[in-house]
């Protein structure tokens, strides 16, 4: 009978004292929340629904969660019926309770999430209101932020390409820029979500296209404005604790309706997802991508070395490998979207020489292997001068600027290892399986001759005690054995460079690059072979070429300059002395062994060893013997005794030379080592 009359005929409550259904007011359904509801879409003049009401809402919903599935069924109903009769005004209601009862109920959230994510898609898809796509935009920011697992994910992954839509519509009126804003704060929000429960979205390709079109909307995310923004307080704002980082504080309304400044939010959650190899990898992939189709790398533009710089010191901050954002750079010279565009690998380069000076100085395994990439680099620009030597002068032209491009990089990494040790280790693996083919054994001593060059310049003061390494010992005695003449003399120029970076060579031949006069035009003509070419071809390229002295300052880095400088470098036409006199200038130098890397006694025995095995090869030239000589006064400057029988091995180095040109055999003279 109470059943009954409580759903057939409710009124006989009122009618009948005797009513079976007259109960305790506490068993019976509570419909209050109806009335509290009614109540708050009793709107004021300003159209804007009164907190304190929506307070009163939340309280009860705390009170009663069983009803919450009641509460958000009868919102949700309420929420369509206005957006079909178009009543937005009524509808802004709906998405103002759920953000209050997100904030207030946390703990109910699981109970409110599917209605709340029903809500959000219905929102953004309101073209016609921009107040309704910002409602929902905010509201799943509010929902982001109380969510502790990953149950949503996958429903929130299919929001993307709506907020992604809305936040490419360049729009300069006040609402659209802050619908843009509304957009950028749910994607940032969303970014970050992912990225604490480790999942990197399918779309985050959109994403990214969606970031860089900010920066490239906003003129003031110029490089000095980066370097601004690096000390900005906005962004630390943001981590306020409880909160999600994509917020900011309600007094910052200038901040959070900047689409600026919501990008750089979003990159920096990007930058946070980026803690190792793959994650770095998969970030990075949409951004160079974005890159390479849009010409972002040109230093006109500048969006790519901004993201980059920012994203580099965001990983600094936040105590993750920057080095691997600078490694990731460089290997993609490589991509085959810029493999055949030498203005774009110019370009890449020079953005990676400005990430090396702003990353951290410790030697890394990353590091190691960006030098690595970057010598090979060079290796391949020598060999295509060598073997184009009919190029047309545009392809000449890039390939030089390549080249001093890549050097440049080379010397601002080289700073940042902080040790000479890993770039020897990493010259001695480059020198493995030599191959026998002139052009490339020629071109890979030379690539190596030129880091040792570098690396040797930037640490010489730092060689006291310093053991020379076994292992690129090991293959530059290898090298010293080459079939090809003018690899050997390389390898001669590449121990003499290590061990004794101040130690002037008496061989006539410049080192590379030769700047050259073309056309009116300065360009640089790499070539692979000039470290071994005798002399008269250096001269007869002279007289055709008009060969300067040094390459201007301007042109090149200032540690480049300073290492031509100070190595072995000799004008073609003059030829140092052989004499006394030159032994013993550069002996005098040399009374401070600092200066040297230090050699055992098994090293040096097997170093005369090997340049007694060469000086008796069939094709040896005088430079040959030249560059024996001068390792030869290497090892005695090394040698701890320097007065010993070892000195009479230097006086049959002419006469196997005289024995080679006249053709009288091969000599057998005795090998004296003390």
């Amino acid at each position: 009978m109470g059943v009954m009359s409580r759903r057939v005929l409710p009124a006989c409550s009122s009618l009948c004292y005797f009513c079976p259904s007259l109960r305790a007011r506490s068993r019976q359904p509570v419909k209050r929340y109806k009335k509290i509801i009614s109540e708050i879409y009793q709107l004021p003049a300003d159209g804007e629904p009164n907190d304190r009401r929506i307070g009163k809402l939340c309280d009860y919903v705390s009170r009663n969660p069983t009803r919450i599935p009641k509460i958000t069924e009868y919102l949700e109903q309420r929420c369509y019926k206005e957006l079909r009769h178009d009543n937005f005004t009524l509808a802004k209601v709906v998405p103002c309770i759920y953000r209050k009862l997100l904030r207030s109920c946390k703990e109910h959230t699981p109970l409110l999430a599917t209605s709340t994510l029903c809500i959000v898609r219905t929102l953004l898809d309101q073209k016609s209101s921009d107040d309704l796509q910002i409602l929902g935009c905010l509201l799943l920011v509010d929902f982001l932020d109380g969510q502790v697992d990953s149950t949503h994910m996958f429903s929130l992954e299919g929001m993307i390409p709506k907020l992604c839509k809305i936040a490419q519509e360049l729009r300069e009126d006040d609402k659209g820029i802050r619908l843009r804003s509304a957009a950028l704060q749910a994607l940032a929000s969303m970014v970050e979500y992912m990225g604490d429960h480790s999942h990197i979205s399918m779309e985050l390709d959109e994403v990214v296209s969606v970031i860089i079109s900010c920066y490239e909307a906003n003129q003031t995310l110029s490089i000095k404005e980066v370097v601004r923004f690096q000390d900005d307080d906005d962004l630390t704002m943001l981590a306020v604790s409880g909160q999600n980082n994509a917020k900011v504080a309600a007094d910052t309304m200038s901040a959070s309706e900047n689409p600026a400044h919501w990008a750089r939010v979003c990159l920096r959650n990007m930058a946070n997802i980026a803690k190792e190899a793959t994650t770095v990898r998969r970030i990075l992939d949409p951004l160079f991508r974005l890159f390479d189709s849009h010409n972002y790398w040109s230093p006109e533009n500048g969006v790519a070395l901004s993201v980059l710089q920012e994203m580099q010191t965001l990983m600094d901050k936040s105590g993750q490998n920057g080095h691997l954002l600078l490694s990731f750079t460089i290997k993609h010279i490589d991509h085959k979207s810029v493999a055949k565009m030498p203005a774009k690998q110019i370009s890449i380069v020079k953005v990676a020489s400005h990430l090396a000076k702003q990353a951290k100085s410790h030697a890394s395994v990353t590091i190691a292997s960006a030098i690595s990439d970057l010598v090979k680099h060079l290796r391949k620009c020598m060999y295509r001068a060598v073997e184009a030597s009919n190029a047309q002068a545009d392809i000449d032209k890039w390939n030089s600027e390549l080249y001093v491009a890549l050097e440049e990089c080379l010397v601002q990494l080289t700073e940042k290892v902080g040790d000479v040790g890993p770039i020897l280790d990493m010259v001695s693996v480059m020198l493995e399986n030599l191959s026998y083919t002139a052009n490339i054994a020629r071109t890979t001593v030379s690539s190596v001759y030129r880091t040792a060059q570098i690396a040797a310049y930037v640490y010489k003061s730092s060689y006291n005690q310093k053991a020379f390494p076994e292992a690129l010992y090991h293959q530059l005695l290898l090298a010293m054995m080459h079939p090809d003449n003018k690899t050997r003399i390389g390898s001669h120029r590449v121990l003499s460079t290590i061990v004794a970076p101040s130690l002037l060579c008496p061989w006539s031949a410049i080192g590379f690059p030769v700047p050259m006069k073309v056309n009116g035009s300065q360009s640089v003509l790499l070539l692979a072979l000039s470290a071994f070419s005798s002399e008269t071809i250096m001269d007869e390229l002279q007289s055709k070429s008009g060969i300067k002295e040094s390459l201007q300052e301007n042109e090149k880095p200032e540690a480049v300059v300073s290492a031509e400088n100070g190595y072995a470098h000799t004008e073609p036409n003059t030829r140092q002395s052989s004499g006394n006199p030159y032994f013993n200038d550069r002996l005098s130098t040399f009374k401070d062994n600092s200066k040297l890397m230090k050699l055992n006694n098994g090293q040096l025995v097997l170093l005369l060893s090997s340049i007694w095995s060469q000086a008796s090869l069939e094709d040896n030239s005088p430079s040959n013997f030249e560059t024996m000589g001068h390792t030869y006064n290497v090892a005695l400057l090394c040698s701890k005794a320097k007065v010993s029988r070892a000195l009479y091995n230097i006086f049959l180095l002419p006469t196997i030379q005289e024995d080679r040109i006249s053709n009288r055999g091969v000599c057998s003279y005795p090998l004296v080592v003390s």
